[in-house]
Order: structure tokens, then sequence, then C-alpha cells
């Protein structure tokens, strides 16, 4: 896997490409505990900032954790492509009916009612840090160049990892 760190415009895409192809980030709260607060969480947009912002309920332990300390830690993970994304980063609560709406889908109807529910708060997660894995060929590919490489002994392109320099 070859070395790639990415600053800028490049890194706001493969920021927002992961995050929108994942969508799933496991969430992470109470950095400074053990056992961390850790919940999976459907990202609702990445901003032209690079900011992250997900949906959810204002009396949530995560939410209560985030008014104590704003580090989070977000981790993307979509094996079958072989695609993995780590963001560290400050979060912050927005309770502006506007911003809710802006990120409201019908999926999240499941967990809210609707856009106006008194529960519902937005979060913005600032990256501070992140480092990408993303192999570009999907599973199938990388496990046949792995393969390729322990019999011939030549290394094989598996794909790129770097840092992303927001």
């Amino acid at each position: 896997m070859s070395t790639k760190n990415l600053s800028n415009q490049e890194a706001y895409d493969k920021l927002k490409e992961l995050a929108e192809s994942i969508d799933y980030a496991m969430f992470e709260t109470n950095l400074g505990a053990r056992p961390s607060h850790v919940i999976p969480m459907s990202t609702k947009q990445c901003d032209q900032e690079g900011s992250l912002w997900f949906l959810s309920n204002k009396d949530s332990d995560h939410n209560s954790f985030i008014h104590k300390d704003k580090d989070v830690q977000l981790l993307y993970s979509k094996p079958t492509a072989m695609e993995y994304m780590s963001i560290y980063g400050q979060a912050f609560i927005y309770n502006d009916l506007e911003t809710i709406k802006k990120l409201y889908t019908t999926s999240d109807d499941a967990w809210f009612n609707g856009p106006t529910d008194p529960n519902i708060t937005a979060i913005k997660v600032v990256p501070q840090e992140a480092h990408y894995w993303d192999t570009k060929d999907g599973m199938i590919t990388t496990l046949f160049k792995m393969g390729l490489g322990a019999l011939t002994g030549n290394k094989q392109d598996l794909g790129e990892s770097g840092d992303l320099d927001l």
C-alpha cells in the first residue's frame, strides 16, 4: 500500500467521498474513559468546510458526553470495498430548526417525530486529524493481488493510505 497524504481540495474530496460511500461511522465520545462510549451514526452531510453532520437525541449519552468534552473519534469502515477512515475532531451540538430541517430525511422518522421534534439535535464534527485507507479495487481484487504477491514474491499495488490535511 502506498502512502499518499492529501491536502486542501484533494483531502476534502477524499473525506467527502469516503464519508458518503461508507455512510455509517462508529461515533466515539467520552474518549478519556474506559470504556469510551461508541455508537453507530449515519452521516447526514459533509459540508464545504469538511465538517461532518449527524442527527441525535438531545437526551442521549453521546450528547451528554459532548457537553462535557468536545473531543470525538469517528471510525468509518466498509470492509467489502476495503475503504476505511479515522477522524479525530471536535463536536458541537446545534438546536436550530433550519439546520435540522436541512439534514432531516424520511429515514430519520424511525428515531424522531419529524424535524420539529423537540428532542432532535444536530451534531457538527470539525475534523482536526484524519487518516484513510483505500484499496480502490474492492475486496476480491485486493485479496487476489495479495495472493499473487505471496505466490510471486512481487509487491502488489494494494491501494493507498495517508493523512487528510483539511
